[in-house]
Order: structure tokens, then C-alpha cells, then sequence
């Protein structure tokens, strides 16, 4: 999706027909012809993305993974609505061009979208850039997440993208079923987590477009500028609580730097680096976004890294399968139990 970003042959397991492909995007997709180089890009634990040059023409599709999937996952198609509602809003996103729903074409559903020149930081520790560049990066990072949470997503065409009351509630539900269907040993703190958070959730429940997984890594930046050109992997997007997604994006606090496959933050000089402290960061957003202070915090850092050890138990449950979308979705895995230890952590915060 970025220039910077790396692309492979495509790999065992997800290759697909290019002939019908370009058949139909050149139905479909004005001024398409001929037939497209493919390529896959690296990640995409869940969604396998994948570089489509046709001429001096760059498209990326992303489409869902081969095999038998879990219930409610790998919804592409809601990664293409929202994005496509979003256009033209505060909020940057790429511009998409079809979505495609017919898996008689290429094996599952996918879209297209436009390929961006720009940045993807995968360590949270910004190495290459200067401490005013991080301080900067990270505060474009607080900000955006805050205009994502402004938009009225009713005004926004996304009326029924989501239940406007009980978030929580569903969404604690549906990764406790995800985590049970994916399961391969017991991990007593996801147990005690599911124990847990349902005895705590937080009276408030104030709705917004709730993106599921904002990160440094789901943010693309402007080649040059500590400036979001994209906001990126909309497949758990939804209306729900805010904080959610402030309690996902401030997990790297927590993580240790050698956490496998995904760095932190946690015991680096963060002064040194120009990276906010999770306190800065937490009144960046909340300034940004004209809110007081983050209420409940524990709470929903409990949960955050409940979501996430959930989400990691499918991937290795996919791995297990053969059916992973990225080579490192067995390491990704095994953080299951880690993830669900800080979780548990974060209740007695």
C-alpha cells in the first residue's frame, strides 16, 4: 500500500485466477485493460492485500482469506463501506473504486482501492526518525483518531453500520465467542477476563465511528511529512466507544520492545525518543478531541487487550490450519496468553 512497504510473490495458499480478475475489473473499472502484474504485500494477518501494477496503473485489493473462516470475521465489505463513507471527511482515507461480493471471480470477496505513495511505521519507536519527528508523529496519530471519533457517522450514510447502544456488551460477547471457537488451550486469564469485564463495563455509552484497530501500523503518512495521508484496515470498524479505540492504540505502553512481531514502548527513554508518555498522549487526544479526561481507563485497557489476545488465538488457530495470511501468523499467535496477562494486569490498575 506504500512504497515503502514490502511485496512478495504471492504466497502458497493465495494465489487466484488473474485471468477472470482482470476480466472483471476491465467490466468494472474504467479504462482497466490487459492483464495485471500481482503481487502480495507483507502482513495482512487477516485480510491478505495485494499489489495490482498494470501499466504505470496501481491498484491494492484486499480481499478475505481461503479456507473456512470464524463467524463476523474478515468483513471486507465494511472495511469498504466505511471507507467509502468517509471520503471527503476529516478523516484521511484511500479512495476506493469497486467492491466485489461475487467470490465466483477470485475465490472470496475483495475491493480496490487507489496505491498511495507514503509511510507505514511498524516500530512503535520511530528508529529512523528525529525526536521532534516522533513527537509530531505521534501527536498526528492522537489527532486523527480524535477527528475519527467527531465524525456523525448518521450524516456520514453509516445508519445500521452498527447498533447505537451496547457496545460493550456485544462486543465483549462476540470475542469471548471468537476466542471459544478459536481455542486450542486454556489461558486462565482470558478466563477470568471473561469473567470480568461484563461485571464492570461502564455505565456510558457514548457512540462513535469506532475504527477497531488504530495503530501506528494502520496509519499511512505522507512520504515527507509527520502528516496522515490514510487511515488503513477498516475490517473491525463499527459505531461504538470511543475509548475503545484509545484504550488499542496506547496497548504499546504496555508491550515490552521485544514483544515478537509487534514492539513497545514499555521501559524506553521515552524523553530521549520525543514520544509522549501514555499520560501526554492520553491529554493530546483528549484535548484534540474537546473531552475532559479518559473515564473508565482501566476498564477499557482491560478489554483492549482482551480483544487483542482474541484476536491473536484466531490467528493461530488459522496457522494451525495452513490458512494464515501472513508467514509470521504462528509467532503472532502464541501472544494469546501474554496479551490476555496484561489485560488481567490492567484490572487491578
Amino acid at each position: 500500500m506504500t512504497s515503502g512497504a514490502e511485496v512478495t510473490e504471492v504466497r502458497t495458499g493465495h494465489a487466484f485466477d488473474t485471468g477472470r480478475l482482470a476480466a472483471y475489473l476491465a467490466q468494472h473499472l474504467d479504462g482497466f485493460s490487459g492483464a495485471p502484474e500481482v503481487r502480495q504485500f507483507r502482513g495482512g494477518q487477516s485480510n491478505p492485500t495485494f499489489l495490482i501494477e498494470i501499466d504505470r496503473a496501481r491498484y491494492v485489493l484486499r480481499k478475505k482469506p481461503p479456507g473456512q473462516l470464524l463467524p463476523s470475521a474478515h468483513m471486507i465489505e465494511r472495511e469498504y463501506r466505511v471507507m467509502h463513507a468517509l471520503r471527503g471527511s476529516a478523516v484521511p482515507v484511500i479512495r476506493t473504486h469497486l467492491l466485489c461480493e461475487d467470490a465466483s471471480v477470485i475465490g472470496t470477496a475483495f475491493y480496490l482501492m487507489d496505491f498511495a505513495e507514503g509511510r507505514v511505521f511498524r516500530d512503535p519507536a520511530l528508529p529512523e526518525q528525529t525526536p521532534q519527528e516522533r513527537h509530531e508523529i505521534y501527536a498526528a496519530m492522537g489527532d486523527v483518531m480524535a477527528r475519527l471519533h467527531g465524525v456523525d457517522w448518521r450524516a456520514a450514510g453509516l445508519e445500521g453500520f452498527g447498533k447505537p447502544t451496547g457496545y460493550l456488551v456485544r462486543q465483549i460477547a462476540l470475542w469471548t465467542r471468537q476466542y471459544e471457537a478459536a481455542k486450542t488451550e486454556t489461558i486462565p486469564a482470558m478466563d477470568e477476563l471473561i469473567r470480568w469485564l461484563p461485571a464492570h463495563m461502564p455505565a456510558d455509552d457514548t457512540t462513535t465511528i469506532a475504527h477497531g484497530d488504530f495503530r501506528l501500523e494502520n496509519l499511512m503518512f505522507h512520504p515527507t511529512e509527520p502528516r496522515v495521508i490514510g487511515v488503513l484496515d477498516w475490517e473491525l470498524a463499527t459505531i461504538g466507544h470511543p475509548f475503545a479505540d484509545v484504550a488499542y492504540n496506547c496497548m504499546i505502553w504496555h508491550l515490552d520492545p521485544s514483544t515478537p512481531s509487534l514492539g513497545g514502548l514499555k521501559g524506553r527513554d521515552l524523553a530521549a525518543l520525543g514520544i509522549p508518555t501514555e499520560a501526554e498522549y492520553l491529554a493530546g487526544y483528549a484535548a484534540s478531541a474537546k473531552r475532559a479526561r479518559i473515564e473508565n481507563y482501566p476498564f477499557f485497557l482491560a478489554f483492549a487487550f482482551f480483544r487483542f489476545a482474541s484476536i491473536a488465538q484466531g490467528v493461530y488457530a488459522r496457522a494451525l490450519a495452513g490458512n494464515a495470511s501472513a508467514p509470521n501468523a504462528l509467532e503472532v499467535g502464541l501472544l494469546a496468553g501474554p496479551l490476555a496477562n496484561l489485560g488481567w494486569q490492567a484490572t487491578q490498575g
